[in-house]
This record gives C-alpha cells, structure tokens and sequence, in this order.
C-alpha cells in the first residue's frame, strides 16, 4: 500500500477520534432543555467595557445596560476610555457610566485595559462591594433581561459565565452572516450542550461574568495574550473551576463587514491560540493524566474528576490547530498530487483515489458545515435578527467561511500578529432592532 494512503487513513482515523465526542454535544443541544435557575438573592455587580475611539456605539450600549430589568442601584457601569483621540469619554459620561480614562502607548489592547479598569474599581469604589463583573465590547447591545439572568446563575453558585452571543448585523453582508452564525453555533452547540453535561465552557470575549472572588484571586486581569478570553478560560479551567453557560443571557455584538476585517480579527485568533496552547499545554496535559483532588469552592454543581478531566481534554481540542492540521493534510497530498502528475509515481490508481480523496476531504468538510448552521438556524430561528432569505444564504456561505480558516491558521504560524482595533459603525438600539426584526 502506497504511503500516501496510509498517511491519509491515519490522518482521518486519529482526526475523527480526536474530535467525534462533539457530534455528541449536538445531540445534547437538541434533546436537552436549558438549566433553570430560581432567584433567592439580589445581588450588586459592576459592568464594564474598554473602549478605544468608540463614540459612534458607546451611547447604545450604556443605555441597555441603564434599561435592565434590575434594581439600577444595583448595576454600576464603567468605562475605560483607553487611548482615545475621539470624544468616547465625554459620551458615556452623558450616558450615565463612571469613565477611567487611560493613556498607554506601550501596554496596548483590551486586556491591559480591562486590568486597569478592574484594579481601579477594586481599589477606589471597594466601599461598594461588587460581587461580579460583567465584561462586554462597546458595540454590543445587552437585552433587557440579561442581568437577572445572570444573578439567577451567580445566586445558585455559578463563579464563571458566559451568555449566549447575538448578533445585530445578521444580514449586512455574507461575511457578518457567516460570523453571526459561527456565534449562534457556538453558543448551541457547544456552550449550551457543556453546561448541560457538567462539563467546562469557555468564555468569548464579551458579554461574560466573572465573580469578584476569581478577580481578586487572580490580583485582576493578568491575561495579555492576543485571545486573553481564551487564556483566562483554560487558566482557570486547569485550576478546577468550571466555566458555565446562560441561556437566557443575551447579547448583540457588531460582526465584521469585509473579508479584510473578518481575516484580520480571525487571524488574532489563530495566533492567540497557539500562544495560549503554547503556555498551558503542560498545564493542560498535567491536568489530563492526574485530574484534580477536589472541586472548587463555590461551585453549584460540584463536576466529578472525570468531568473535570474532560474539561481540559475539550479544552485542549478547542485550542488545538485544527485547521492547521488539516492544512498540513491538504499540502501533503497536493505535493503528492503535483509530484505524480509529473510522472514521479507511477501508479494511477493511487493516483485517482489521492486525487478523489483530495476533493472529497474540501467536500465533506463543506457538507459538514452546511449541517450545522442549517441546524443551528433552523433551532435558533426565532432569536435570529434577519430575513428567511438571509438565513438560507448564510447557510451555504458559513462553510467557506469556515473553510478560510485554514490559510488563516497557517498564516497564523508564521506571521508576526499584533492587537489592532476594529472599528464599530453599527448604531442602532434595541428598539430598532426588533423593528428591523418584525
């Protein structure tokens, strides 16, 4: 048997092993109802996002946070103002948020942004309290409902949350349709089946919840890798806690327009999950083989070793470059392929089933994709901002869109990537959202 036939029945034996328990979390998605929590207590929270030249959306995003089915006297709202030329710090003052404003060209990004305005909070407004943050990106728009959501789930022990991301730009172009569905997916089929199952979620950058305890533990927000989301999500998962979800928490986050946009934020990404798989992988791989002794204190649903163990094994699958791998597939056998069609190798039969195996591997992977957003769109479709038009186009489009990111994670291995703003033009409300909705 040729090498090139083992090594492609390898590759697609250990690949399918590897990955094959999240068929499973789709089952769970469908099958499974969303966790109900009762609320006991009110409990006091500050919210707070970091803005940089954000005056065009910050108004929107202060007022839903203003307009909370919550106690406002509960619901404190920062800003940081970081390294703004614009008048970002004036608006959201207007609008009701206490504004840090911050200006540091050496230290650069959310991140350091975040830990600034956390450590302020901790320090100067300590008198009031706060059990929880709530950390969102200036474009977003927060439902209604979100905050008391959120406090059910800290009320019955959650330490760590993350909510179910929306989007408020569904049909503007096929590149916000396909990053829209990427969210709805994840948000289904991956966070709402972990929750279900007691197992680990991860957070997603905005619209999450941290307790103030975890703050304090961790001396702030000392997480600066390119996806600081990720390397908080996999530093406390090796830690023992567990990351849950909130169904009914809702946000609505401003997608990419443009390819440009959409490959350069996509290839932060990739860079940023080999920086963190780089950094915890033998954290990661000491939690697999050993486990932990015991839970955390705190936890509502104290998870067993073995699901504690498999929060670090889906963990490391989710960091893992997948797409990078596979990229390593495709160049191998299109190699092979170039080198047979010159008359290298001389077998044509191993030739065709290459060749066939080649195109084939793209076209599963498209059929792949085009299942789970057709799902995802057919389950979430009563959440989802957008026309049925819109929807069955970016069924078809979500796959080549998830098919680019294999250039991207190879781009990702070798291009030198640092943290660049995106700029946010969507201003709408809540309000004509549902109008553009209905």
């Amino acid at each position: 048997m040729s090498a090139i036939v083992i090594f492609n029945i390898t590759f697609m034996v250990l690949f399918t092993v590897a990955f094959s328990y999240q068929a499973y979390y789709v089952l769970i998605g469908l099958i499974r109802k969303p966790r109900a929590y009762e609320t006991h207590e009110l409990h006091r929270f500050a919210a707070i996002t970091c803005g940089r030249n954000e005056a065009g959306v910050i108004a929107q995003l202060i007022k839903s946070l203003k307009d909370q089915d919550y106690p406002a006297d509960m619901l404190d709202v920062f800003v940081v103002a970081d390294n703004c030329t614009d008048n970002t710090a004036v608006i959201a003052e207007q609008a009701g948020a206490i504004v840090f404003k911050r200006n540091n060209k050496e230290q650069v990004g959310k991140s350091w942004a975040l830990d600034y305005g956390l450590n302020r909070i901790l320090t100067e407004y300590a008198d009031r309290d706060y059990e929880g943050f709530f950390v969102f990106d200036s474009d977003n728009l927060v439902h209604p409902g979100f905050v008391a959501a959120m406090n059910a789930a800290y009320d019955n022990g959650e330490q760590i949350l993350t909510s179910y991301r929306n989007t408020k730009n569904f049909g503007t172009s096929w590149i916000s349709m396909a990053c829209s569905l990427w969210f709805l997916r994840e948000a289904r089929y991956l966070s709402y089946s972990r929750a279900s199952l007691g197992t680990s979620c991860l957070i997603g950058g905005t619209g999450f919840f941290v307790s103030a305890q975890i703050i304090r533990e961790n001396g702030g927000w000392p997480f600066h890798t390119l996806t600081e989301d990720i390397e908080f999500s996999v530093s406390q998962v090796t830690r023992g806690y567990k990351i849950g979800y909130c169904h009914d928490a809702i946000i609505y986050d401003e997608q990419p327009e443009t390819l440009k946009a959409a490959w350069t934020q996509r290839l932060r990404w990739s860079k940023g999950f080999y920086q963190v798989l780089f950094h915890y992988f033998k954290g990661l791989i000491a939690s697999l083989r050993h486990g932990f002794k015991q839970g955390c204190e705190g936890e509502s649903t104290p998870s067993t070793p073995g699901r504690r163990r498999f929060s670090c094994y889906d963990v490391f699958m989710t960091i893992s470059p997948a797409m990078a791998i596979t990229a390593t597939s495709l160049c191998v056998n299109g190699i092979w392929l170039i080198a047979a069609s010159n008359g290298m190798y001389a077998d044509p039969l191993v030739y065709r089933v290459t060749f066939i195996g080649f195109f084939l591997g793209l076209l599963n992977t498209y059929l792949m994709f085009l299942g789970l957003g057709a799902l995802t769109l057919v389950t979430e479709r009563s959440r989802i901002n957008a026309t049925t038009g819109q929807m069955v186009r970016s069924a078809f489009v979500f796959p080549l869109f998830m098919l680019l990111q294999i250039p991207i994670s190879v781009q990702a291995l070798f291009a030198k990537v640092g943290w660049k703003p995106i700029a946010h033009t969507v201003n709408i409300n809540l309000e004509q959202l549902a109008a553009a909705k209905k």
